[in-house]
């Protein structure tokens, strides 16, 4: 493992956060600001991707809902290369590098390769959704643990929410990546015994100017995912905590002229 910190890395893995430039690190910054080449994903937005330097490359590497502009072979290899000819890198990652980043596939290609580098972390999806809608996914005497999962499944596979440690009473969950598999979702909650009702918080582009939240009912969770834009990334949020928060407060979004204030939000259900 060479994994190493500061100035002694020759690559700097970079958590974006959620998207906002104040909510970067101040070491992120610094990373992107001396960077001489940035690899970056597809949901890293220009905002941020401008603090870079203007001598600074830019190479965007991105994958996005299956569609990849570059292999994970390559990218790997590419890292190596820019590394060994002696450049200042860095891997710039949407949200926290370690969380569902592949983080790990790069950084054995660099110690394979003898390259030592550097994580550093950033604000993960279900943080920033969670603070933006005013909420805690832990509750002292009620929820203990929050799980990260992602709604991705192999081939044709059922989104398992028992196998996945989601049931448990004590457990927040935060699926990342949920869009298209919202269907197995709401049927995999509702086949483990889960009422329709359960409250379920989706949250759109967290952290963002133009972020969204919808408090949603399990058994109408895909009719409000299709209300938002296919291009959002989305993340839910579900659970006891959950169910028990949002169920009691209005919910809030941020505006898009301003990040102070808040909005509220109702709940969104169809009515048949």
């Amino acid at each position: 493992m060479n994994a190493n910190r500061r100035s002694e890395a020759q690559v700097s893995f970079v958590g974006a956060g959620p998207g906002d430039p104040e909510l970067l690190t101040l070491r992120a910054l610094q990373r992107l600001q001396s960077a001489e080449v940035v690899l970056h994903d597809a949901l890293v937005p220009r905002e941020i991707l401008d603090l870079v330097a203007p001598e600074g490359r830019l190479l965007s590497v991105g994958k996005r809902a299956g569609r990849h502009s570059m292999p994970q072979s390559r990218i790997n290899a590419l890292l190596v290369r820019l590394a060994l000819r002696g450049y200042r890198v860095v891997r710039l990652k949407g949200g926290d590098p370690a969380v569902f980043g592949r983080l790990a596939e790069e950084t054995e290609a660099l110690s394979e390769a003898g390259v030592s580098y550097e994580v550093v972390p950033g604000i993960t999806a279900a943080s920033a959704a969670a603070a933006s809608s005013g909420i805690s996914l832990t509750l002292r005497g009620s929820s203990r643990r929050v799980q990260f999962v992602t709604g991705h499944t192999e081939g044709a596979g059922d989104f398992d929410p028992v196998a996945l440690g989601l049931c448990d009473p004590e457990v927040t969950g935060a699926i990342y990546m949920a869009r298209k598999a919202v269907p197995k979702i709401r049927e995999g909650f509702l086949a483990a015994g889960w009422s329709g009702e359960t409250n379920v918080l989706i949250v759109g582009n967290a952290g963002r100017a133009d972020e969204v939240h919808i408090r949603s009912r399990l058994s109408f969770l895909a009719q409000n995912m299709d209300a938002l834009p296919s291009n959002m990334a989305v993340i839910l949020l579900l659970g006891e905590a959950i169910n028990r928060q949002v169920g009691r407060h209005s919910l809030v979004s941020a505006s898009a002229n301003n990040k102070s204030p808040r909005l509220a939000l109702g709940t969104a259900n169809p009515r048949h």
